[in-house]
């Protein structure tokens, strides 16, 4: 098996549930779901499904770039939301960070997330090319 990489952010969650923010493999890289949450910890523009998955897609940036890939490495994101008439507002986050790569993707309505007022969290896979 190739050499596994954890990235780790520091999360409250992390030690609690077990588990990092992401796991390179190899070329492969598996990007945990990331919350809309600032550097503290704390909920990320309350109210505001835009700027929501903007800072979700922050953290999946911050995540991959410590494992060595960056956002056009990704080919695949899941979205899960809280309202998806909000659809919009996630969708135009996502295509602002994804539009030249089209990775697969799938938003999905759930009832709740881990923290009060999350309106969105993201996972993402991304390959890097191994040359």
């Amino acid at each position: 098996m190739a050499e596994k990489k954890l990235v780790f952010t520091g999360a409250k969650w992390e030690p609690q549930v077990g588990y990092c923010r992401a796991v390179r493999v190899g070329q492969h890289i598996a990007v945990s779901g990331s919350a809309p949450v600032d550097v503290n910890g704390a909920l990320f523009a309350a109210g505001d499904p835009y700027r929501q998955a903007k800072r979700c897609i922050e953290i999946i940036a911050a995540a991959l770039d410590e494992a060595g890939a960056g956002i056009e490495n990704v080919v695949r994101t899941r979205m899960f939301v809280t309202d998806i008439s909000l659809w919009e507002e996630f969708g135009r986050a996502h295509q602002e960070a994804f539009a030249a790569i089209t990775p697969a993707t799938s938003m999905v309505e759930v009832s709740r997330l881990i923290g009060d007022g999350m309106l969105i969290e993201i996972e993402a896979d991304a390959i890097v090319d191994s040359h």
